[in-house]
């Protein structure tokens, strides 16, 4: 599928209504037509994977377009100056996470932007690093612990954040890691235990709902079953 075909394939879907849901949940409603997840995954599959098609789809500025870019460009062609440029373009959740998820965490330096992006200031990006973070844990099976507890003294640093994009990413990261094997879970318990004593409402938040979930039944059990 084309460029000028896709364009307008999603403007063909386009929702009023779910755009003015969409504002109402954080997310930037200009150059937006309220076109659902499934449906662009479903343009994404019949499209495929072109990383040009996705510089020229991210450059169009359009919300929609955005989305699909992260779903069809190819992670091994994904370069640094790329990278940061979108990065510096996030201006909704929802792309940021889609692209995190979608294509970021699947590059050679998605550690390193890990990183390198929690220590910005830019809620945005600082979200980016922490979303890396959270889906690298679900998504690198290969990586080795040691991978993950370099993040706990991140998660712990910018923890007093009290930007609602930024600490719900960095709990989503705190949760994650924990999430990940039992060695992981003690340890997050604790890097939660210390955050729980800063003297900040976003610390205090993080830590509460992080521990909430990381010793709770069904997480534990889940843990020890496969471990």
């Amino acid at each position: 599928m084309s460029y000028n075909d896709i364009i307008k394939k999603v403007a063909s879907l386009s929702d009023p209504e779910a755009v003015k849901g969409m504002a109402r949940f954080g997310i930037n409603p200009e150059n937006t037509y309220g076109v659902s997840l499934p449906n662009l995954r479903k343009i994404a599959r019949e499209t495929g994977k072109d990383h040009v098609l996705a510089l020229k789809l991210w450059t169009s500025g359009i919300h929609e377009a955005r989305l699909l870019a992260s779903m069809v460009d190819e992670p091994e062609m994904v370069t640094e100056a790329q990278m940061e440029s979108w990065v510096k373009d996030f201006d909704s959740w929802d792309v940021c996470d889609q692209c995190c998820s979608n294509l970021f965490d699947k590059s050679k330096l998605a550690y390193q932007k890990a990183s390198e992006w929690s220590r910005r200031e830019e809620e945005f990006v600082k979200r980016a690093g922490f979303v890396l973070m959270a889906t690298l844990a679900v998504h690198d099976k290969k990586a080795s612990d040691e991978d993950f507890l370099k993040f706990l003294p991140m998660i712990k640093r910018e923890s007093t954040d009290n930007r609602n994009f930024v600490k719900k990413a960095v709990n989503w990261a705190l949760r994650q890691v924990g999430k990940r094997n039992l060695g992981l879970n003690k340890m997050a318990i604790k890097a939660a235990g210390e955050i729980k004593q800063i003297e900040s409402k976003s610390a205090g938040w993080i830590a509460a709902d992080a521990l909430r979930e990381l010793t709770g039944e069904a997480v534990q059990k889940r843990l020890t079953k496969t471990k």
